[in-house]
């Protein structure tokens, strides 16, 4: 969706912006964890959207909501009294994935244990928006003003573009997670099957017999004794090596 930014706008905010997107681009090609990256783009949203005096950002997993980078230990206590009622705007805009503005006063019914939290850390507004790719939900990117009037449409606007940079983030990182338990893997597997042959050949040369027995030997122990074949392996060689 196009992002429209108001004329008005001082250009100078503007460039303040985007050199804070150049500055979280440079982190994100770094290879730094992605608790780095998060933390770096909190307190870049925090500098650079005017009503924005705390940051916080909101993952969900196959756990539940947590808290993964934020400007200040408050803030982190509104997020939580949330993910412990399960409910709040935080969760309400992963949930519809659509930006939601509260206030402590005007959430007092519908949630209350944020207003409370929110109350309590001296926070008045606050503008959570979604961090979702299509239907799946990743998190939220979480705004707290101390002012009942903040957060204008040039706010959200800005807003939007830091969730884009926090997708890329997140997706970046999980393609490199994915990545990487692929490799292990894969040299996992090279390892076993080395052991394997290895074992093969033992079982060959004190048994006399040819390769496919020797590995049906093996395989037979494995159900036998419900361990994997790697094990079973592992310890015919082990016990060829002692003393």
């Amino acid at each position: 969706m196009p992002v429209s930014i108001d004329e008005h706008v001082p250009a100078a905010l503007l460039d303040e912006a985007s050199e804070a997107l150049e500055e979280l681009a440079g982190v994100l090609t770094d290879g730094q964890s992605l608790g780095d990256a998060l933390q770096q783009l909190a307190e870049s949203a925090s500098r650079v959207i005017p009503d924005a005096e705390n940051v916080s950002v909101t993952l969900i997993g196959m756990d539940g909501a947590s808290t993964a980078a934020w400007t200040d230990e408050k803030v982190v206590a509104i997020d939580h009294d949330q993910y412990a009622a399960g409910n709040g705007p935080c969760l309400e805009a992963a949930r519809t994935q659509r930006p939601v503005r509260a206030t402590a006063a005007g959430g007092r019914v519908m949630w209350p244990e944020f207003a409370a939290a929110a109350e309590r850390a001296g926070v008045r507004a606050y503008l959570s928006a979604p961090i979702a790719v299509e239907d799946d939900v990743l998190g939220s990117l979480n705004l707290y003003s101390s002012e009942d009037r903040a957060f204008d449409p040039f706010d959200e606007a800005l807003l939007r573009l830091f969730v884009t940079a926090a997708i890329t983030s997140i997706t970046g990182f999980r393609r490199y997670e994915r990545s990487r338990r692929l490799v292990e893997h894969l040299q996992r597997a090279l390892e076993s099957r080395g052991e394997i042959d290895q074992a093969k050949g033992v079982l060959m040369a004190a048994h006399g017999v040819d390769e496919r027995e020797a590995f049906a030997r093996l395989v037979t122990e494995s159900q036998q004794h419900n361990i994997k074949l790697r094990e079973v392996a592992r310890n015919l060689l082990a016990s060829v090596r002692r003393p």
